[in-house]
């Protein structure tokens, strides 16, 4: 069945506002050489979706350059493809949208040019591979209005923390919590962000909003007919990671480095990313390496343990990095030792410097700072 996609790159830019100053959410690099978006993009690609359409709203020229046409997710085409949806589109209002209904507001002519039959309609903040055909196939097998994703998780994950989460019964949703609500069970039903629908009652969804200034797509439509709607719930059992917080962003990355884990998200090179041509990584005689994940285009003379390594870093003699996620071109002086950092684009560490944070509380150096 035909769906069009439609990805949202700056909902949750709130959720690590460190990471997300200077981009999107979707622009934020992960798991040594991809972004965010990378795999919401790369689900729909795999899913035979080839018309997206991305939300953008502030910070989204990282975003363009790193998707440009989508020729390395094949969406480089004539008809269809990946289109960016800019704010403005069609809203007689000079104010950045603040939810996901007032988004869709300003894409209408695109929902209407689409003659794809279904929507799925997904956000940047999860890590994870989902075959969007399985979901489109259960909500049209079960009859439903809205079918909503969401993993199983326990409580106390940080994928957890700060989630929406949803009470079901016999595979519909009857209550949906917010992020202010206390979690009591040992185990939470996480909502993942991908709706799926038939473009007609999206339509109608949003211009019904406008008509009635409704702004919340939870709240106003989801919460508001889970009795006069058939909302459903389809579970996602695959691999799952939210990135609601720093945190959770840091727990995410460090999750690659079990083996089952990035087997199962990057096994079959299904997730496609912007294709960059580098030199081969150099490790030096006194080079050390333990279980970490290190890009193509760096120089390596030190130690690097239980790290995330993007491209052309530099890692001094004698320097040691433990826990940590270092980004592309930053230098680590000689004899330097970092544990649980995490260093935004271009930083540079002078030798000698010792940085630590900790796994429940990592410390995040900016783009270009010098420490």
């Amino acid at each position: 069945m035909k769906a069009v996609g439609i990805i949202f790159s700056n909902i949750h830019d709130n959720n690590v506002p460190e990471l997300a100053r200077i981009r999107t959410l979707g622009s934020i690099p992960f798991g040594g050489r991809y972004r965010l978006i990378d795999f919401p993009l790369s689900n729909m690609v795999n899913s035979g979706i080839d018309t997206v359409g991305i939300i953008t709203k502030s910070n989204y020229q990282s975003l363009m350059d790193h998707v440009g046409s989508g020729k390395d997710w094949d969406l480089a085409r004539k008809d269809g493809g990946v289109i960016i949806l800019p704010p403005f589109g069609n809203i007689e209002s000079s104010n950045l949208y603040q939810s996901r209904l007032e988004a869709l507001k300003g894409i209408t002519n695109f929902l209407f040019r689409a003659d794809e039959e279904y929507v799925v309609m997904t956000d940047c903040d999860t890590v994870c591979r989902i075959n969007f055909n399985e979901v489109i196939e259960h909500h049209i097998r079960n009859h439903g209005d809205i079918s909503l994703v969401y993993k199983r998780l326990k409580n106390g994950e940080y994928s957890v923390k700060h989630s929406t989460t949803f009470d079901i019964i016999d595979g519909r949703i009857i209550n949906v919590s917010y992020q202010s609500e206390n979690l009591k069970n040992e185990y939470q039903n996480v909502f993942t962000n991908v709706f799926v629908m038939k473009k007609s009652l999206l339509q109608n969804i949003v211009m019904d909003s406008i008509t009635h200034n409704k702004t919340h797509f939870m709240s106003d439509i989801i919460s508001s007919n889970l009795k006069s709607m058939k909302i459903l719930a389809y579970e996602h059992k695959g691999f799952f990671a939210g990135i609601t917080s720093l945190q959770a962003y840091y727990e995410s990355n460090m999750y690659m480095l079990d083996a089952k884990n990035r087997d199962e998200i990057f096994g079959d090179r299904s997730v496609f990313t912007k294709i960059r041509d580098s030199a081969p990584t150099k490790y030096g005689n006194s080079a050390i390496i333990k279980n970490s994940m290190i890009a193509d285009g760096c120089i390596i003379e030190g130690e690097v343990e239980n790290s995330i390594i993007f491209r052309n870093v530099k890692v001094g003699r004698g320097a040691v990095v433990k826990n940590s996620i270092v980004m592309q071109n930053t230098v680590l002086g000689e004899n330097s030792f970092l544990n649980c950092i995490i260093t935004d684009k271009n930083v540079v560490i002078k030798d000698k410097k010792v940085l630590s944070g900790s796994k429940n509380h990592p410390f995040y150096i900016g783009k270009g700072i010098m420490v």
